[in-house]
């Protein structure tokens, strides 16, 4: 990754709550809860799940930089949701969690050196899992399940004409 592609990634993530919470109001709260489909996820456990999955890009990013070279734990997203009851979790405490966990992030990657970036970890379900690929990973997260999130409410507006 080059360095301004870096920086634009280090901006995305950096940017990547304002925008879900931006886009959070187009979506009624009474259809957070609906799911298409019983694998699928509602509105309401896709924001638990950014809270869960911010919380272990917190730790991994600062395994990268203290402990280069070490396992990072790698976690069933699935299995959490019907286990952790992610319908049953505050969502306003998982956006205040989220903001606040990657708002530290971004303060701790965003001058890092280019050096630091080609670091590894050991992430069972990744090969050569670099601090660059955690960058890449982790700068499309939010806006990827905004998205999902769109396509939700898409689908809840055709099963409310039914």
């Amino acid at each position: 990754m080059t360095p301004a592609e870096r920086k634009d990634k280090i901006e995305a993530y950096g940017n990547a709550v304002a925008l879900l919470e931006a886009a959070l109001p187009q979506f009624p709260r009474e259809m957070w809860q609906w799911k298409s489909a019983p694998k699928r996820w509602s509105i309401h456990e896709i924001l638990v799940h950014l809270a869960d999955s911010e919380t272990n890009a917190y730790l991994r990013a600062r395994r990268f930089l203290a402990e280069p070279g070490q396992p990072v734990m790698a976690y069933d997203q699935d299995l959490w949701a019907q286990k952790l009851n992610y319908h049953a979790q505050s969502t306003d405490d998982a956006l205040a969690l989220l903001r606040l966990v990657r708002k530290m992030t971004y303060a701790l990657i965003r001058d890092l050196p280019s050096d630091v970036w080609a670091r590894t970890a050991v992430h069972p379900e990744h090969s050569n899992y670099t601090f660059d690929r955690w960058l890449e990973i982790y700068s499309h997260h939010i806006h990827n399940h905004i998205a999902q999130m769109k396509k939700n409410h898409t689908d809840w507006l055709a099963d409310q004409t039914l």
